[in-house]
């Protein structure tokens, strides 16, 4: 443990930080898995709605520095490839 009041109040501020990270991290992938099951139902307007706000979060959790850029956007890239053959099937 920590000597240094300083310290102390680094460790403290590092938990707070972790678990605000992990509930945004565990928001964003819930978002995911809703979005990968509307596509296995083909529900296109269910698709759409959660095409958006899957994006939404992936980009939002990129931009506060819990995953990487590049990852978020391989991520919406390829959620978005699968989503399109879904919403342009006849």
């Amino acid at each position: 443990m920590a000597n240094h009041k300083s310290a102390v109040k680094r460790h403290r501020q590092s938990i707070a930080q972790r678990l605000r990270n992990r509930s945004q991290r565990s928001a964003m992938k819930n978002s995911v898995k809703k979005l990968l099951g509307a596509i296995e139902t083909s529900d296109k307007e269910s698709v759409r709605a959660t095409l958006v706000a899957a994006t939404s979060l992936i980009a939002k959790t990129a931009t506060k520095g819990i995953i990487h850029s590049n990852t978020a956007n391989r991520t919406i890239s390829r959620l978005t490839r699968r989503a399109n053959a879904v919403l342009l099937a006849g």
